[in-house]
């Protein structure tokens, strides 16, 4: 599978984490990726799964940025599965929030 489609997959799979955590701060927030790493350990073929458990990060990242008015960065990991649960891929997203002004 092409790296491409991985990206996009992982990108989601950390920007939906981040996306439900602005929407239960009733703030508006931008959100934008600034960097991105990738590993791949195994050649991805059929059904691909994205992972990303960094929950309680997001939800300090998003906190300090409506705290502080200020822009925050952080990193997040997402790691793609092959329908065997072996692990083919490992993405690492450096995001950057803020929150935007009335």
């Amino acid at each position: 599978m092409f790296w491409a489609v991985q990206g996009m997959a992982a990108e989601l799979s950390t920007g939906i984490l981040i996306m439900q955590e602005i929407r239960r701060s009733n703030h508006r927030v931008s959100m934008l990726v600034v960097q991105n790493k990738a590993n791949f350990s195994k050649k991805a073929t059929g059904k691909i799964r994205f992972q990303c458990e960094a929950q309680d990060s997001v939800q300090k990242a998003v906190a300090q940025a409506i705290e502080t008015k200020q822009g925050v960065t952080f990193w997040l990991n997402s790691q793609g599965f092959d329908e065997s649960n072996d692990c083919v891929s490992s993405f690492d997203f450096q995001w950057s929030i803020k929150v935007k002004s009335s």
